[in-house]
């Protein structure tokens, strides 16, 4: 390795990390007194998500519960015209069981179980869905996919090849398609707080809450624009738990793709969720190797060599979901208080000299 990859390796390892909690977990995960690593310049998130996972923790836990997992790749063909691309399409779907047998040669945790499809002129966007065990599976699925091509040309000398990628995955961008669809895990993360204990952590009333939710999260998202959208700041959270962790940063495009929802109960508490559908995390793969980031895994029990292919993927994206939650209930508490947000960062950060 050079100098200079070495100073930049030195520099890279020097972002701030500190763990926070103690998170508790019910549901899919079962867990208490969690410490979660996060790796990031914002340092007030810090006892942000911490107050969150204390409020959490007094009300019983963050319930978490892995709706779907997948990993997709879409691939890109070129039919003579329409009729014929529709016709190939319905016929490579009846052949699952042998796409099958193509994706297990490139690896032993692929496994092919979905197909979608797009029509677009002459063009086919075929979307291949895929389990890949404890990876992400990014190059897993293209590996597949790459595979898989000559394969369907070979069957159907009347299409050609366009891309490896055709974008319908969606991978690393805004879309609507992979929360429809799904891409990575889908993750819901649940609590109900008593009203007391919103007063007593939060500063603040489930009913002050709930009004400042739908305000700002639903109806400010709309406003501006939002696509599939309508959480406070996600992508901090996933930021510095992916980072901590050594997951793809890049993949908080779609991963921050979250929504919350908040209404006062019957009997006058608070249930707050977060629904994360396209968290894409892995405990195996580039990236995993680094020593910082195995302690990491380590300490939130996602390195366990007994566990079976997949689950420490799934429990680790129950914490990185959990993590999103805590962040987001604490700031919109925060928030709806006038001056707190400001004050905790002029406290907690610019006071620091350096």
């Amino acid at each position: 390795m050079s100098t200079q990859t070495e100073n930049l390796t030195q520099k890279f390892a020097s972002i701030p990390m500190q763990a926070v909690g103690p998170f508790k977990l019910i549901g899919d995960v079962e867990v208490d007194d969690l410490m979660v690593p996060m790796a990031t310049y914002e340092t007030p998130l810090w006892p942000s998500v911490a107050r969150g996972a204390r409020v959490a923790a007094h009300s019983g836990g963050i319930r978490v519960t892995v709706v779907d997992e997948r990993m997709t790749r879409s691939v890109l063909l070129q039919a003579p015209n329409a009729g014929i691309a529709t016709l190939r399409l319905k016929q490579i779907q009846a052949q699952h069981d042998e796409l099958q047998k193509v994706v297990a040669e490139s690896s032993r945790f692929a496994k092919l179980i979905d197909t979608n499809y797009q029509v677009v002129g002459n063009l086919i966007y075929l979307r291949l869905e895929f389990q890949t065990g404890d990876a992400s599976g990014h190059n897993m699925v293209t590996n597949a996919a790459d595979k898989l091509l000559p394969w369907i040309l070979e069957q159907y000398s009347d299409l050609s090849y366009v891309s490896i990628s055709a974008n319908y995955c969606t991978d690393k961008k805004v879309s609507a398609v992979n929360g429809i669809l799904g891409r990575g895990k889908y993750v819901v993360c649940e609590t109900t707080i008593p009203k007391k204990f919103c007063k007593r952590f939060l500063k603040t009333t489930p009913e002050a809450l709930v009004d400042l939710h739908i305000k700002k999260d639903l109806i400010g998202s709309i406003v501006s624009g939002g696509l599939r959208s309508a959480n406070a700041h996600v992508a901090n959270m996933l930021l510095g738990f992916y980072l901590a962790t050594g997951q793809d940063a890049a993949n908080i495009v779609e991963g921050s793709q979250a929504i919350n929802h908040a209404e006062v109960t019957p009997e006058g508490d608070l249930y707050f969720s977060s629904t994360l559908p396209n968290l894409i995390v892995g405990t195996v793969g580039n990236g995993k190797g680094l020593d910082f980031v195995l302690e990491n895994l380590t300490l939130l029990g996602c390195a366990n060599n007994d566990a079976k292919p997949g689950e420490n993927a799934r429990r680790l994206a129950c914490i990185a979901g959990a993590t999103a939650f805590c962040g987001e209930l604490s700031l919109l508490a925060a928030q709806t208080n006038p001056g707190e947000l400001m004050e905790a960062h002029i406290k907690l950060e610019r006071s620091h000299k350096g």
